[in-house]
């Protein structure tokens, strides 16, 4: 090796990130249940809001409508020339929809399958995994909000339903490798017989979920809260 040439080899190993707005989360449930309130809570956000739920929050929101507005978007965010610590993307669904649309426009195209050997979605999802990867590597917070929607799962001995993100398939595969924290969020009966919002962190047979850190398994759907629960967590 050249004296000139730069050493590849750590000399040191690289720090965990534990910090909570190191994190990429997403956060999935059924609507109105209070996913957008709870990412309201976090210390600075900006909401790229991809479809008309905001009305009821005082938040700062940029409306994303198609996929060059959410470049521009993340080109100021990147700038570091604001005062904003989380970004919130809400929802992912409509976001990956945007890609694609402005993609397939610009192949001349109506659906990604009119390529052969699916060179439509592989087209759309590099693009969009750009985009995004570069969004995650920023110093904010990156949370992300989609719909649930129970899908059938099938295997050789049983059938039953599984709650998963409302985005397509191939969001999902883009999306589900970087995720450090997934949050189901649903509506569970107390003993007293009424009813509270929750968060399941932990996975199951019946829904997808899932934290790098021992926070309990179940908690309200509160973010102070979970923060609480996530930086204790930590600290052990």
């Amino acid at each position: 090796m050249s004296k000139q040439q730069a050493r590849l080899l750590p000399s040191a190993p690289t720090p965990r990130k534990t910090r909570l707005e190191d994190q990429n989360i997403l956060l999935y449930g059924p609507p109105k249940i209070g996913k957008s309130s709870f990412a309201a809570q976090m210390d600075m956000p900006i909401f790229a809001a991809t479809e008309d739920g905001l009305h009821g929050l005082e938040v700062y929101q940029v409306p994303i409508g198609d996929w060059p507005t959410f470049c521009q978007f993340c080109q100021e965010i990147a700038t570091g020339d604001h005062p904003f610590k989380n970004v919130v993307i809400d929802t992912v669904d409509n976001l990956f929809k945007y890609c694609s649309q402005y993609m397939c426009a610009k192949l001349g195209i109506i659906h990604e399958s009119e390529m052969e050997w699916g060179k439509g979605w592989a087209i759309v999802k590099n693009e969009f995994m750009r985009v995004i990867t570069k969004l995650a590597s920023l110093p904010y917070g990156l949370f992300m909000i989609s719909h649930a929607d129970l899908r059938e799962i099938r295997t050789r001995t049983e059938k039953y339903d599984k709650w998963m993100p409302t985005m397509s398939k191939q969001a999902w595969e883009i999306v589900y490798p970087f995720l450090d924290i997934i949050l189901f969020a649903t509506l569970e009966e107390t003993e007293e017989g009424e009813e509270q919002r929750v968060i399941h962190t932990r996975a199951s047979k019946y829904w997808e979920a899932g934290c790098r850190f021992p926070v309990p398994e179940v908690l309200p759907l509160d973010f102070q809260t979970f923060k609480k629960e996530y930086e204790e967590a930590v600290s052990k």
